[in-house]
C-alpha cells in the first residue's frame, strides 16, 4: 500500500494496525471514533497542526520496512 495524504486513516489502519503508533504521536488517540476512521491523513494533521508530508513519510518508510 502507497500511503498519501489524501489516504483514508481507517483504510491506513486496516491495512496495517501497527501503523496506529504514527497517529497517537501526532495526538490522535481516539482512532476507533467513525469519524477519525473516515478522516485522510490531511484533514487529521490540519485538526491536530502537524505536517502531513512528515506523517505521510514516516508511514510509508515503516510499511517498505515489513516488505
Amino acid at each position: 500500500m502507497e500511503v498519501t495524504k489524501e489516504s483514508v486513516i481507517g483504510d491506513v489502519l486496516d491495512y496495517d494496525i501497527d501503523t496506529a503508533q504514527f497517529f497517537f504521536e501526532i495526538g490522535m488517540h481516539c482512532l476507533g471514533c467513525p469519524a477519525s476512521r473516515g478522516e485522510s491523513i490531511e484533514e487529521a494533521c490540519m485538526v491536530h497542526g502537524t505536517d502531513a508530508d512528515e506523517l505521510v513519510k514516516k508511514i510509508n518508510e515503516f510499511l517498505s520496512s515489513k516488505k
